[in-house]
């Protein structure tokens, strides 16, 4: 099955990530508390993950993800994970500093 892994959150493992899921959905499944205003639309760009390794192996950019790149909101790598899905294989990512929820302890690394 494949996995995402986010360096910095709490005891960082592989996430499994179902065929057809979002990220945020898998992350959500683990037990994660994520950042998503918009309620995981589209429409907003607070559920962003910064991908550190494997960035191929998801599915391409929605018309969504598109649209905030070319307006300067979304890098090249970074995806939506309320968009993004991963048909096989493993990322690897981390969640932004501007993302991080208070709550949460995030490594430094």
């Amino acid at each position: 099955m494949p996995t995402l892994t986010v360096q910095n959150l709490p005891a960082a493992s592989a996430v499994p990530v179902p065929a057809g899921t979002t990220l945020l959905a898998a992350l959500q499944a683990a037990g994660h508390d994520w950042m998503h205003a918009c309620g995981a639309k589209g429409r907003c760009t607070t559920c962003r993950l910064l991908v550190t390794s494997g960035l191929e192996a998801l599915t391409p950019p929605t018309a969504a993800e598109l649209r905030y790149r070319a307006a300067g909101r979304l890098l090249e790598t970074e995806r939506l994970t309320c968009q993004a899905r991963l048909p096989e294989g493993h990322i690897t990512g981390r969640v932004p500093v501007a993302l991080q929820l208070p709550h949460v302890h995030y490594s430094a690394e």
